[in-house]
């Protein structure tokens, strides 16, 4: 396949899965039932966090984790008492534990006092000189993890490139945040990061599409495998390089669901 010929399938694919109807079945739809800000920032984020396994038992787990919230996220973090945290000692989704769940809950309380947006979060340690969002990571991860007593064990949940994590979740939670086009899949709600800066999500479907592509040559899913990935798509869209992921995501997700009609 010609580099052209490669520019124009990752367009099509794109175009064919950047749709309205994407959002039902994926766990962006969670964040899309709320409409301020804070409210999307808080949705997104914890179904950002949650989403690794099957689709539907990620969105349920993310409903699960707002309706502890009483499905009012920001004023919850802002108003809410230590009597009204019993929801969640008994929340649970694989290894995500009532001990992760509410030390977020804490960092939510603590940054939106001061805050009006999760955006600064990641923006102030970003240059608009800076290739992609990897120093922004890094800082997040440092700033959601300043508070005193955070669990170590919580840490596993919130990737940091320092640890050469491919950081999966963090980075589709900045595509949705950040994105924008008339599609209305991602909300392009956060102005400070570029969406040039952005990094691909690289999870088993991009991954094996990618391979298959030659975007992904490194044996390692990590850190440095989203770097060369997303080098290699930036070649297409210097601009906007994680559009592609809609395309990666999309095959691999419909060649998985033929595998499953054929066994």
């Amino acid at each position: 396949m010609t580099q052209q010929q490669l520019h124009e399938l990752l367009e099509i694919q794109a175009a064919r899965f950047n749709q309205a109807s994407f959002i039902e079945n994926d766990p962006i739809s969670v964040p899309h039932r709320f409409t301020l800000l804070p409210d999307i920032e808080i949705a997104a984020f914890i179904s950002a966090t949650l989403a690794w396994g099957n689709r539907k038992a990620i969105i349920n787990s993310a409903n699960n984790f707002l309706a502890c919230m009483d499905n009012d996220p920001h004023r919850f973090v802002l108003h809410c008492h230590d009597t009204d945290l019993k929801a969640f000692v008994h929340f649970k989704h694989r290894t995500f534990t009532p001990t992760d769940a509410l030390y977020f809950v804490e960092f939510f309380r603590w940054y939106y006092a001061r805050n009006a947006s999760l955006e600064n979060a990641f923006a102030q340690f970003l240059q608009p000189e800076h290739l992609h969002t990897g120093a922004a990571l890094t800082g997040f991860h440092q700033l959601f993890f300043s508070l005193p007593h955070a669990p170590v064990r919580t840490q596993k949940h919130v990737a940091t490139p320092l640890r050469n994590s491919a950081c999966k979740r963090l980075n589709m939670f900045l595509r949705w945040m950040v994105r924008t086009d008339s599609s209305g899949v991602d909300f392009g709600l956060w102005k400070q990061i570029q969406p040039a800066q952005l990094l691909c999500p690289l999870d088993v479907h991009v991954d094996r599409i990618a391979r298959r592509l030659n975007l992904l040559q490194r044996k390692q899913t990590d850190w440095q495998a989203v770097l060369e990935l997303t080098a290699n798509l930036r070649h297409f869209n210097p601009t906007d390089p994680v559009k592609y992921d809609f395309a990666l995501f999309g095959m691999g997700l419909v060649e998985k669901n033929k595998a499953k009609e054929i066994w």
